[in-house]
Protein backbone atom coordinates (compact mmCIF):
# COMPACT_ATOMS: atom_id res chain seq x y z
CA UNK A 1 0.00 0.00 0.00
CA UNK A 2 0.96 3.94 -1.07
CA UNK A 3 0.56 6.90 0.49
CA UNK A 4 0.14 10.45 -0.55
CA UNK A 5 3.22 12.95 0.38
CA UNK A 6 0.65 14.99 3.09
CA UNK A 7 0.17 11.31 4.65
CA UNK A 8 3.84 10.97 4.50
CA UNK A 9 4.57 14.46 6.23
CA UNK A 10 2.05 13.27 8.92
CA UNK A 11 3.58 10.55 9.89
CA UNK A 12 7.03 12.49 9.91
CA UNK A 13 5.27 14.91 12.16
CA UNK A 14 4.27 12.01 14.33
CA UNK A 15 8.03 10.06 14.88
CA UNK A 16 10.24 13.17 14.93
CA UNK A 17 11.31 13.81 11.46
CA UNK A 18 11.61 17.23 10.66
CA UNK A 19 9.82 18.56 7.41
CA UNK A 20 8.35 21.80 6.71
CA UNK A 21 5.13 22.70 7.66
CA UNK A 22 2.03 22.09 5.32
CA UNK A 23 -1.78 21.44 4.88
CA UNK A 24 -3.45 19.46 2.03
CA UNK A 25 -6.09 21.32 0.45
CA UNK A 26 -9.36 19.80 -1.91
CA UNK A 27 -10.42 23.29 -3.29
CA UNK A 28 -9.37 26.33 -4.30
CA UNK A 29 -10.44 28.26 -1.40
CA UNK A 30 -8.90 25.74 1.41
CA UNK A 31 -5.77 26.48 -0.53
CA UNK A 32 -5.90 29.68 -0.25
CA UNK A 33 -6.68 30.13 3.47
CA UNK A 34 -3.69 27.28 4.41
CA UNK A 35 -1.03 29.55 1.89
CA UNK A 36 -2.20 32.36 4.47
CA UNK A 37 -2.06 30.69 7.13
CA UNK A 38 1.45 29.51 6.63
CA UNK A 39 2.62 33.17 5.16
CA UNK A 40 5.50 33.65 2.63
CA UNK A 41 6.41 31.84 -0.05
CA UNK A 42 4.71 28.24 -0.55
CA UNK A 43 4.83 25.41 -2.53
CA UNK A 44 1.61 23.49 -4.12
CA UNK A 45 1.93 19.86 -4.79
CA UNK A 46 -0.47 17.76 -6.55
CA UNK A 47 -0.78 14.79 -4.55
CA UNK A 48 -0.56 11.38 -6.70
CA UNK A 49 0.73 8.14 -6.32
CA UNK A 50 3.77 8.78 -9.03
CA UNK A 51 6.68 10.82 -9.09
CA UNK A 52 8.12 13.43 -11.88
CA UNK A 53 4.99 15.72 -10.90
CA UNK A 54 6.90 18.68 -11.32
CA UNK A 55 7.83 17.93 -15.20
CA UNK A 56 4.10 16.57 -15.69
CA UNK A 57 1.83 17.71 -17.78
CA UNK A 58 -1.91 18.34 -17.57
CA UNK A 59 -4.38 16.93 -19.82
CA UNK A 60 -6.04 20.50 -19.54
CA UNK A 61 -2.83 21.75 -21.12
CA UNK A 62 -1.25 22.62 -17.57
CA UNK A 63 1.99 22.52 -17.03
CA UNK A 64 3.99 21.10 -13.89
CA UNK A 65 2.10 19.67 -10.70
CA UNK A 66 4.40 21.77 -8.05
CA UNK A 67 4.80 25.32 -7.83
CA UNK A 68 6.07 27.92 -6.11
CA UNK A 69 4.12 31.38 -4.83
CA UNK A 70 4.09 33.62 -1.76
CA UNK A 71 0.71 35.00 -3.02
CA UNK A 72 -2.56 33.16 -1.27
CA UNK A 73 -4.72 34.32 -4.30
CA UNK A 74 -2.08 32.50 -7.14
CA UNK A 75 -2.00 29.93 -4.94
CA UNK A 76 -5.70 29.60 -5.10
CA UNK A 77 -5.64 29.75 -8.89
CA UNK A 78 -2.98 27.24 -9.46
CA UNK A 79 -5.03 24.90 -6.96
CA UNK A 80 -7.89 25.28 -9.29
CA UNK A 81 -6.08 24.29 -12.27
CA UNK A 82 -4.91 21.41 -10.62
CA UNK A 83 -7.66 20.03 -8.52
CA UNK A 84 -9.77 17.62 -10.68
CA UNK A 85 -7.39 17.57 -13.66
CA UNK A 86 -5.43 14.44 -14.92
CA UNK A 87 -1.56 14.36 -14.54
CA UNK A 88 0.46 12.54 -17.07
CA UNK A 89 4.29 11.53 -15.66
CA UNK A 90 6.25 9.64 -16.60
CA UNK A 91 5.92 6.86 -14.09
CA UNK A 92 1.39 7.19 -14.86
CA UNK A 93 2.01 6.61 -18.35
CA UNK A 94 -0.55 8.31 -20.83
CA UNK A 95 -3.79 7.71 -18.88
CA UNK A 96 -2.59 9.32 -16.26
CA UNK A 97 -3.71 10.16 -12.93
CA UNK A 98 -6.55 12.02 -11.38
CA UNK A 99 -5.92 15.02 -8.68
CA UNK A 100 -8.13 15.46 -6.18
CA UNK A 101 -6.13 17.40 -3.46
CA UNK A 102 -3.04 19.38 -3.48
CA UNK A 103 -0.14 19.58 -0.67
CA UNK A 104 0.48 23.32 0.35
CA UNK A 105 3.75 23.71 2.37
CA UNK A 106 6.41 25.98 3.71
CA UNK A 107 8.51 26.55 0.76
CA UNK A 108 12.53 26.55 2.22
CA UNK A 109 15.74 27.31 0.84
CA UNK A 110 18.02 24.92 -0.30
CA UNK A 111 21.68 24.67 0.21
CA UNK A 112 22.05 21.39 -0.88
CA UNK A 113 20.20 18.08 -1.99
CA UNK A 114 20.85 14.13 -0.67
CA UNK A 115 18.84 11.54 -0.83
CA UNK A 116 18.26 8.88 1.78
CA UNK A 117 16.04 6.09 2.59
CA UNK A 118 15.65 2.77 4.15
CA UNK A 119 14.05 -0.07 2.26
CA UNK A 120 13.65 -3.85 3.27
CA UNK A 121 16.07 -5.78 1.51
CA UNK A 122 14.23 -8.99 1.17
CA UNK A 123 17.46 -10.94 0.20
CA UNK A 124 19.53 -9.84 3.13
CA UNK A 125 16.15 -10.25 5.07
CA UNK A 126 16.85 -6.84 7.09
CA UNK A 127 16.38 -3.11 6.99
CA UNK A 128 19.29 -1.35 4.37
CA UNK A 129 19.45 2.36 4.27
CA UNK A 130 20.48 3.46 0.98
CA UNK A 131 22.37 7.25 1.02
CA UNK A 132 23.22 9.56 -1.26
CA UNK A 133 24.80 13.02 -2.20
CA UNK A 134 23.23 13.28 -5.57
CA UNK A 135 19.22 13.89 -4.48
CA UNK A 136 16.07 15.35 -6.11
CA UNK A 137 17.17 13.07 -9.06
CA UNK A 138 16.32 9.87 -9.86
CA UNK A 139 18.04 7.34 -7.43
CA UNK A 140 17.92 4.63 -10.92
CA UNK A 141 20.25 7.56 -12.68
CA UNK A 142 22.62 7.88 -9.86
CA UNK A 143 23.26 3.83 -9.92
CA UNK A 144 23.80 3.91 -13.26
CA UNK A 145 26.21 6.95 -13.62
CA UNK A 146 27.55 7.49 -10.17
CA UNK A 147 27.39 4.41 -8.51
CA UNK A 148 30.19 5.15 -6.53
CA UNK A 149 27.84 7.92 -4.74
CA UNK A 150 25.46 5.61 -3.10
CA UNK A 151 25.90 4.37 0.25
CA UNK A 152 24.48 1.01 1.92
CA UNK A 153 24.10 0.21 5.18
CA UNK A 154 22.31 -2.96 6.44
CA UNK A 155 20.56 -2.74 9.90
CA UNK A 156 20.50 -5.76 11.91
CA UNK A 157 17.18 -6.61 12.92
CA UNK A 158 18.60 -7.75 16.38
CA UNK A 159 21.10 -5.14 17.27
CA UNK A 160 19.16 -2.44 15.37
CA UNK A 161 20.78 0.85 14.16
CA UNK A 162 24.22 1.01 15.89
CA UNK A 163 25.96 5.00 16.37
CA UNK A 164 28.64 3.42 13.78
CA UNK A 165 26.11 3.06 11.08
CA UNK A 166 25.27 6.67 11.36
CA UNK A 167 28.54 8.22 11.40
CA UNK A 168 29.62 6.21 8.51
CA UNK A 169 26.64 7.21 6.15
CA UNK A 170 27.01 10.94 7.99
CA UNK A 171 30.59 11.13 7.35
CA UNK A 172 29.89 9.66 3.93
CA UNK A 173 27.28 12.28 2.84
CA UNK A 174 29.91 15.42 3.96
CA UNK A 175 27.83 16.47 7.22
CA UNK A 176 29.78 17.51 10.64
CA UNK A 177 29.04 19.91 13.27
CA UNK A 178 25.70 20.55 13.66
CA UNK A 179 24.26 18.87 10.86
CA UNK A 180 25.99 15.92 11.95
CA UNK A 181 24.22 15.74 14.88
CA UNK A 182 20.88 17.22 13.44
CA UNK A 183 21.25 13.96 11.02
CA UNK A 184 21.54 11.53 13.80
CA UNK A 185 18.26 12.29 15.34
CA UNK A 186 16.57 12.61 11.82
CA UNK A 187 18.04 8.59 10.83
CA UNK A 188 16.83 7.42 14.33
CA UNK A 189 13.46 8.94 13.98
CA UNK A 190 13.58 7.35 10.42
CA UNK A 191 14.22 4.03 11.41
CA UNK A 192 12.04 4.15 14.55
CA UNK A 193 8.66 4.90 12.26
CA UNK A 194 9.92 2.47 9.77
CA UNK A 195 10.00 -0.82 11.88
CA UNK A 196 6.83 1.01 14.23
CA UNK A 197 4.63 1.30 10.86
CA UNK A 198 5.64 -2.06 9.34
CA UNK A 199 7.19 0.00 5.88
CA UNK A 200 8.92 -1.62 3.03
CA UNK A 201 9.93 1.29 2.07
CA UNK A 202 10.83 5.11 3.46
CA UNK A 203 12.26 7.57 1.05
CA UNK A 204 13.18 11.01 1.42
CA UNK A 205 14.00 12.83 -1.88
CA UNK A 206 15.24 15.21 -1.35
CA UNK A 207 16.67 15.51 2.11
CA UNK A 208 18.08 19.09 2.17
CA UNK A 209 20.05 21.63 3.89
CA UNK A 210 19.11 24.76 4.46
CA UNK A 211 21.13 28.14 4.54
CA UNK A 212 20.18 28.48 8.38
CA UNK A 213 21.62 25.20 9.40
CA UNK A 214 17.80 23.07 9.06
CA UNK A 215 17.97 19.43 7.89
CA UNK A 216 14.76 18.92 6.53
CA UNK A 217 12.70 16.06 4.49
CA UNK A 218 11.19 17.58 1.36
CA UNK A 219 9.44 15.10 -0.56
CA UNK A 220 8.72 11.68 0.99
CA UNK A 221 7.34 7.89 -0.35
CA UNK A 222 6.16 5.11 1.82
CA UNK A 223 5.55 1.37 0.96
CA UNK A 224 4.14 -0.94 3.59
CA UNK A 225 3.59 -4.41 3.98
CA UNK A 226 0.29 -5.46 3.29
CA UNK A 227 0.78 -8.47 5.33
CA UNK A 228 0.58 -6.55 8.42
CA UNK A 229 -1.84 -3.68 7.76
CA UNK A 230 -4.18 -5.81 9.67
CA UNK A 231 -2.20 -4.29 12.84
CA UNK A 232 -2.16 -1.11 10.97
CA UNK A 233 -5.07 0.52 11.49
CA UNK A 234 -3.92 4.28 10.91
CA UNK A 235 -1.76 3.22 8.50
CA UNK A 236 -5.28 1.21 6.61
CA UNK A 237 -7.12 4.15 7.19
CA UNK A 238 -5.03 6.31 4.82
CA UNK A 239 -5.66 4.35 1.83
CA UNK A 240 -6.73 6.56 -1.07
CA UNK A 241 -8.50 3.37 -3.05
CA UNK A 242 -9.22 6.23 -6.08
CA UNK A 243 -5.75 6.23 -6.87
CA UNK A 244 -5.35 2.08 -7.35
CA UNK A 245 -6.78 -0.28 -10.33
CA UNK A 246 -10.79 -0.33 -9.83
CA UNK A 247 -10.47 -4.26 -10.28
CA UNK A 248 -7.38 -4.51 -7.98
CA UNK A 249 -9.47 -2.25 -5.16
CA UNK A 250 -12.29 -5.19 -5.92
CA UNK A 251 -10.05 -8.14 -5.92
CA UNK A 252 -9.24 -6.93 -2.85
CA UNK A 253 -12.73 -6.95 -0.91
CA UNK A 254 -12.36 -11.01 -1.34
CA UNK A 255 -8.92 -11.49 -0.12
CA UNK A 256 -7.91 -12.18 -3.83
CA UNK A 257 -4.47 -11.10 -5.15
CA UNK A 258 -4.76 -9.56 -8.60
CA UNK A 259 -2.55 -7.10 -10.88
CA UNK A 260 -3.98 -6.03 -13.99
CA UNK A 261 -1.74 -6.28 -16.92
CA UNK A 262 -2.32 -5.48 -20.74
CA UNK A 263 -2.86 -8.09 -22.77
CA UNK A 264 -5.94 -10.65 -23.33
CA UNK A 265 -5.73 -13.85 -21.57
CA UNK A 266 -6.95 -14.00 -18.14
CA UNK A 267 -5.50 -16.18 -15.76
CA UNK A 268 -7.42 -17.75 -12.08
CA UNK A 269 -4.30 -19.66 -10.73
CA UNK A 270 -3.98 -20.90 -6.97
CA UNK A 271 -0.57 -20.18 -5.81
CA UNK A 272 1.96 -17.21 -6.85
CA UNK A 273 4.69 -19.65 -8.34
CA UNK A 274 2.10 -20.82 -10.21
CA UNK A 275 0.42 -17.60 -11.40
CA UNK A 276 4.16 -16.56 -12.55
CA UNK A 277 4.44 -19.68 -14.70
CA UNK A 278 1.15 -19.59 -16.18
CA UNK A 279 1.95 -16.22 -17.44
CA UNK A 280 5.56 -17.23 -18.43
CA UNK A 281 3.84 -20.13 -20.79
CA UNK A 282 1.37 -17.83 -22.10
CA UNK A 283 4.02 -15.32 -23.39
CA UNK A 284 6.05 -18.66 -24.71
CA UNK A 285 3.21 -19.79 -26.94
CA UNK A 286 2.90 -16.17 -28.10
CA UNK A 287 0.02 -15.19 -26.31
CA UNK A 288 0.16 -12.02 -23.82
CA UNK A 289 -1.70 -12.70 -20.05
CA UNK A 290 -4.26 -9.88 -19.14
CA UNK A 291 -3.40 -10.17 -15.12
CA UNK A 292 -2.07 -11.98 -12.28
CA UNK A 293 -4.63 -13.85 -10.28
CA UNK A 294 -3.84 -16.15 -7.48
CA UNK A 295 -6.84 -17.10 -5.56
CA UNK A 296 -4.90 -18.74 -2.82
CA UNK A 297 -4.40 -22.08 -1.57
CA UNK A 298 -8.16 -21.93 0.61
CA UNK A 299 -10.44 -20.65 -1.69
CA UNK A 300 -13.92 -20.72 -1.80
CA UNK A 301 -16.65 -20.77 -4.11
CA UNK A 302 -17.87 -17.34 -3.78
CA UNK A 303 -14.22 -16.07 -4.31
CA UNK A 304 -13.96 -18.06 -7.57
CA UNK A 305 -17.17 -16.42 -8.74
CA UNK A 306 -15.86 -13.30 -7.71
CA UNK A 307 -12.67 -13.58 -9.60
CA UNK A 308 -14.43 -14.55 -12.75
CA UNK A 309 -16.72 -11.23 -12.33
CA UNK A 310 -13.20 -9.08 -11.86
CA UNK A 311 -11.82 -10.83 -15.02
CA UNK A 312 -14.48 -10.23 -17.47
CA UNK A 313 -15.18 -6.56 -15.84
CA UNK A 314 -11.71 -5.90 -18.25
CA UNK A 315 -13.01 -5.70 -21.82
CA UNK A 316 -9.23 -6.42 -23.22
CA UNK A 317 -9.94 -10.04 -21.88
CA UNK A 318 -10.40 -12.56 -24.88
CA UNK A 319 -9.87 -15.80 -23.29
CA UNK A 320 -9.70 -16.97 -19.78
CA UNK A 321 -7.27 -19.65 -18.47
CA UNK A 322 -7.86 -21.51 -15.49
CA UNK A 323 -4.85 -23.78 -14.28
CA UNK A 324 -5.51 -25.11 -10.81
CA UNK A 325 -3.00 -27.46 -8.97
CA UNK A 326 -4.53 -29.00 -5.94
CA UNK A 327 -2.63 -29.13 -2.54
CA UNK A 328 -4.50 -27.67 0.00
CA UNK A 329 -7.14 -26.35 -2.51
CA UNK A 330 -10.06 -28.82 -3.67
CA UNK A 331 -10.42 -28.60 -7.70
CA UNK A 332 -13.90 -30.03 -6.98
CA UNK A 333 -14.57 -26.08 -5.16
CA UNK A 334 -12.68 -24.78 -8.04
CA UNK A 335 -15.35 -26.06 -10.62
CA UNK A 336 -18.14 -25.16 -8.56
CA UNK A 337 -17.07 -21.56 -8.27
CA UNK A 338 -16.49 -22.12 -12.18
CA UNK A 339 -20.06 -23.30 -12.90
CA UNK A 340 -21.47 -20.76 -10.12
CA UNK A 341 -19.70 -18.16 -12.02
CA UNK A 342 -21.14 -18.94 -15.57
CA UNK A 343 -24.83 -18.97 -14.22
CA UNK A 344 -24.36 -15.27 -12.76
CA UNK A 345 -22.43 -13.84 -15.88
CA UNK A 346 -22.24 -13.91 -19.69
CA UNK A 347 -19.03 -15.52 -20.78
CA UNK A 348 -19.15 -15.18 -23.99
CA UNK A 349 -15.44 -16.02 -24.36
CA UNK A 350 -13.51 -19.21 -24.47
CA UNK A 351 -12.40 -20.76 -21.28
CA UNK A 352 -9.77 -23.14 -20.90
CA UNK A 353 -9.55 -25.33 -18.27
CA UNK A 354 -6.68 -27.53 -16.11
CA UNK A 355 -7.24 -29.02 -12.85
CA UNK A 356 -4.96 -31.57 -11.53
CA UNK A 357 -4.41 -32.95 -7.78
CA UNK A 358 -6.66 -32.86 -4.69
CA UNK A 359 -9.99 -34.15 -5.47
CA UNK A 360 -9.21 -33.38 -9.29
CA UNK A 361 -11.97 -36.66 -10.67
CA UNK A 362 -14.64 -35.02 -8.61
CA UNK A 363 -13.51 -31.32 -10.12
CA UNK A 364 -13.87 -32.75 -13.22
CA UNK A 365 -17.38 -34.59 -12.85
CA UNK A 366 -18.51 -31.43 -12.10
CA UNK A 367 -17.25 -29.70 -14.40
CA UNK A 368 -18.95 -32.54 -17.42
CA UNK A 369 -22.37 -32.84 -15.65
CA UNK A 370 -22.97 -28.81 -15.79
CA UNK A 371 -23.76 -27.25 -18.87
CA UNK A 372 -20.68 -24.93 -19.10
CA UNK A 373 -18.71 -24.09 -22.48
CA UNK A 374 -15.14 -25.10 -21.66
CA UNK A 375 -12.13 -26.57 -23.31
CA UNK A 376 -10.50 -29.36 -21.40
CA UNK A 377 -6.37 -29.40 -21.04
CA UNK A 378 -4.46 -31.97 -19.65
CA UNK A 379 -1.45 -30.26 -18.76
CA UNK A 380 0.05 -26.57 -18.24
CA UNK A 381 1.43 -26.63 -21.82
CA UNK A 382 -1.18 -28.29 -23.53
CA UNK A 383 -4.04 -25.57 -21.98
CA UNK A 384 -1.41 -22.81 -22.52
CA UNK A 385 -1.54 -23.45 -26.32
CA UNK A 386 -4.99 -23.89 -26.42
CA UNK A 387 -5.54 -20.92 -24.55
CA UNK A 388 -3.63 -19.08 -27.61
CA UNK A 389 -5.29 -20.63 -30.21
CA UNK A 390 -8.90 -20.28 -29.15
CA UNK A 391 -8.70 -16.62 -28.93
CA UNK A 392 -7.37 -16.57 -32.54
CA UNK A 393 -9.72 -18.69 -33.67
Amino acid sequence: MNIHEYQAKELFAKYGVPTPAGKVAENADEARAIASEIGGQVVIKAQVHAGGRGKGTFKNGFQGGVHLSADPDEVASLAEKMIGQTLVTHQTGEIGKVVNKVMVAQAVDIEKEYYLAILMDREGRCPVIVASEEGGVNIEEVAETNPEKILRSAIDPLAGLQENQVREISEGLGFQGDIATRFAGLLDALHELFLSCDCSMVEINPLVTTPDGQLLALDAKFGFDDNALYRQPEIAAMRDTSEEDPREVAASEYDLNYIGLDGNIACLVNGAGLAMATMDIIKYYGGEPANFLDVGGGATEEQVTNAFKIILADANVKGILVNIFGGIMDCNVIAQGIVAACKQVDLGIPLIVRLEGNNVEAGKETLSRSDVNLIAADDLADAAQKAVAAIAA
